[in-house]
């Protein structure tokens, strides 16, 4: 059986790399039966043009979905459209969720942005010991740096549209010639300009996921009590709080807020932002049943498809009427 990496989905078929020929591929019809989807990333068996097995992921995304990823690179421009925090912040919560190491690009620096703007991204930012990149697609500034932490590595790049995505991959290798669109002077926004994850290789080591992007990001999908936990500079307080489910915000006896000085206020705002999407998930889980059957067991090291009980007492039950109108046909002889 021969192993490869899905490098593109369309429609039914999978695009499988062996690292020296594609293969298009069918998945095997039990496959289908299984609740967990084959990812642009999954590193499967294949043979004859059939998916046989997903063996097992490092890791994965689920929006846009992409496994066994290195590092997620967040993009974001300076100027056109203008610096989000608040949008930074929440790419660098789902990195954190997904425990994904994160890289800081700031693209467009050819435009006249505000200078101040590096100085409050190294206060912020550096403290917590991510890579920062600054970069202009269109003047190749800062480009041979960019390409430096792609080197070896798989990686997704994420950001709002119109931030030059496509623009930094064409800088890099031109022969790409990714579709790229201008921001609109209207809305001050880009156009999606990727329909679909693909694995795009852009030398001999390196690789990037182009996607259609990380819109709509939102956390109704945790608990309060644990979005603290995708903020470094404040789970090093919660330790120190009156109670263990201490949200942060209010409450007597709360560390983080005796600390709060130590905390950047566009930071500490996202994580109020991101504990009210919690609240939503935790009301609806509240009145919700949440209990689900596991589609898949493990044998022999795979993964196959797990019949649910109900599906198996029913065919118990088929069997045990076969087997009656049997022994009554016999009897009938």
């Amino acid at each position: 059986m021969e192993k490869g990496q899905i490098y593109k989905i369309h429609s039914d078929f999978y695009y499988v790399d062996d690292g020296q020929n594609t293969h298009e591929c069918k998945i095997r019809e039990i496959l289908k039966k299984q609740k967990e989807k084959i990812l642009v990333g999954d590193f499967v068996e294949f043979e004859n043009g059939v998916i046989k097995n997903i063996i097992q992921r490092k890791n994965f995304i689920k929006r846009p979905s992409v496994a066994n990823i290195d590092q997620i690179i967040i993009v974001s421009a300076l100027k056109e459209p203008d610096l989000e925090l608040h949008q930074l912040n929440r790419y660098i919560a789902l990195a954190k969720y997904y425990k994904v190491p994160a890289v800081l690009c700031f693209n467009k620096e050819d435009l006249k942005w505000d200078k101040h703007l590096k100085e409050k991204i190294k206060k912020i930012y550096e403290p917590l010991h991510y890579k920062i990149v600054y970069t202009s697609a269109t003047e190749h500034k800062g480009i041979k740096n960019f390409e430096k932490l792609l080197e070896g590595k798989t990686s997704v790049l994420c950001g709002n549209s119109g931030v030059g995505k496509s623009s930094l991959i064409n800088a890099i290798n031109p022969e790409l010639n990714l579709r790229t669109k201008q921001v609109s002077e209207k809305t001050q926004r880009g156009t999606h300009t990727t329909r679909h994850c693909e694995i795009i290789k852009i030398n001999d080591t390196s690789r990037i996921v182009d996607t259609p992007g990380f819109s709509n990001v939102k956390f109704d999908f945790i608990l309060p009590a644990d979005v603290d936990l995708l903020f470094d500079e404040i789970a090093q307080f919660r330790s120190g709080c009156k109670y263990a489910d201490c949200l942060h915000i209010r409450e007597d006896g709360c560390n983080v807020l005796e600390n709060i000085d130590k905390i950047d206020e566009t930071r500490y705002e996202s994580y109020l932002e991101f504990v009210k999407e919690a609240e939503i998930y935790k009301e609806k889980v509240k009145y919700e049943g949440r209990k689900e059957e596991n589609s898949k067991k493990l044998v022999h090291n795979k993964h196959i498809a797990k019949i649910s009980e109900k599906k198996r007492q029913s065919a118990r039950n088929t069997l045990k009427q076969r087997i009656y109108k049997d022994i009554e046909n016999n009897e009938d002889e």
